[in-house]
């Protein structure tokens, strides 16, 4: 199989894991050779319950026995996409009010661009520095690391880029400005925080130009940071939410998330503005319904904040220079890009998954299903600070 792997199946890279899974439950991975693995990664942020997840599991079985894809999106009512649609908008603030259902988060980038642009009539979009919203060309053009684009351009024009957590770059944003993207928290840069009233300032300043604030809560939204987005704790809110990897409960999904009014101008001048063919596809929002309605407990939400707290309290080590992120979108920062990989390669070779992040050499990711145990918690930082010490 490793063979097959290697001769026929596209790669990203020249290394791999090449792990060959044999089954996965709970917060393991079991490999072919019967070695498990504690999963700190969840798929990227993606499997927001871990594995194997029995509720989960019900509703894509009881789902694949009705009916699969039947119909373009938008065309015919189907009860899993109408009803995760609907328990999105019910536990968001009111001038939310329709979601529109695609199939990765880079797809919901692509139909949130394009929506500023629609609203506005304006051309210009501005990001961040080091930002990352997906791999498409349209979603390229505004991540901010030239050494991921340069090799493909050229991309979309008039974009521009601002400084993350600089308030003095606001003022780039102008009358031009149809739209400005961020990541609520960014990933790919190292689990960037934004400082206090950062993100209002910037809704703000989009206010008072006329332009759309999109925030991409495709790694910081379903509860990893203890709220259903993390732009709740910030006293705002964007103009166009984009959402992805951990709604799906393992399988894939985007959607952008903003008011009816924007949404009708999808509609007409031209019709079909945005179209997709497997977006809202019932088996995916049949598990990605039940997700939700587990990631809505309050319970759930509150443990993903002691969680983080118990990792700080236990990963503390001289080789650790700080610990990035909120809840449980944690990396932590070490000297050297050379350190980070010797952590992440000899913790996979002791049974535990760690990962890295596309710009910041220096961080390990630690992304764990939200509902990892403490026992769990304490068995990987264990293995990680025996790793560091070794």
């Amino acid at each position: 199989m490793k063979t097959d792997f290697f001769k026929y199946q596209a790669q990203t890279t020249n290394t791999p894991l090449a792990i060959e899974i044999d089954y996965a439950k709970g917060a393991y991975i079991y490999d072919k050779k019967g070695k498990k693995y504690l999963d700190f990664i969840a798929g990227v942020s993606a499997n927001t319950l871990g594995h194997n997840y029995p509720k989960i599991n019900k509703a894509i079985k009881e789902q694949v026995d009705n009916y699969l894809h039947v119909m373009v999106y938008g065309e015919f009512i189907q009860e899993k996409p109408v009803k995760l649609s609907k328990l999105l908008i019910q536990h968001l603030p009111d001038f939310f009010n329709q979601v529109y259902l695609v199939n990765s988060g880079t797809e919901a980038t692509e139909g949130s661009l394009k929506m500023a642009k629609r609203v506005t009539g304006r051309s210009e979009l501005i990001a961040a520095h080091n930002s990352y919203h997906g791999n498409t060309q349209g979603s390229m053009s505004v991540c901010g690391a030239e050494e991921q684009n340069r090799a493909f351009r050229p991309l979309l024009p008039n974009v521009k880029f601002i400084e993350f957590n600089n308030f003095k770059d606001l003022n780039k944003i102008t009358t031009k400005t149809a739209g400005v993207i961020l990541e609520t928290i960014q990933g790919g840069a190292g689990f960037i925080v934004p400082k206090p009233n950062y993100l209002k300032a910037v809704k703000e300043r989009c206010q008072e130009v006329g332009a759309l604030l999109i925030l991409d809560e495709i790694q910081s939204g379903i509860g990893r940071t203890g709220k259903l987005f993390e732009f709740l704790n910030h006293d705002m809110f964007p103009d166009i939410i984009i959402t992805g990897k951990g709604l799906g409960g393992g399988l894939p999904i985007g959607a952008f998330i903003t008011s009816s009014s924007n949404m009708e101008q999808f509609k007409e001048h031209p019709k079909l503005g945005h179209i997709t063919t497997f977006g809202g596809n019932p088996l995916v929002a049949a598990s990605a319904l039940a997700t939700l309605e587990e990631v809505l407990n309050p319970q759930l939400m509150e443990k993903v904040l002691q969680k983080e707290q118990l990792f700080r309290k236990l990963l503390v080590h001289p080789k650790i220079k700080e610990i990035r992120g909120k809840g449980l979108m944690l990396a932590l920062i070490v000297e050297t890009p050379e350190m980070a990989s010797k952590i992440i390669l000899k913790s996979l070779e002791k049974g535990l998954l760690l990962f890295w992040l596309l710009f910041e050499g220096r961080a390990v990711r630690i992304t764990p299903p939200l509902n990892i145990s403490d026992k769990e918690i304490k068995e990987g930082c264990e293995l990680i600070l025996s790793v560091l010490n070794d």
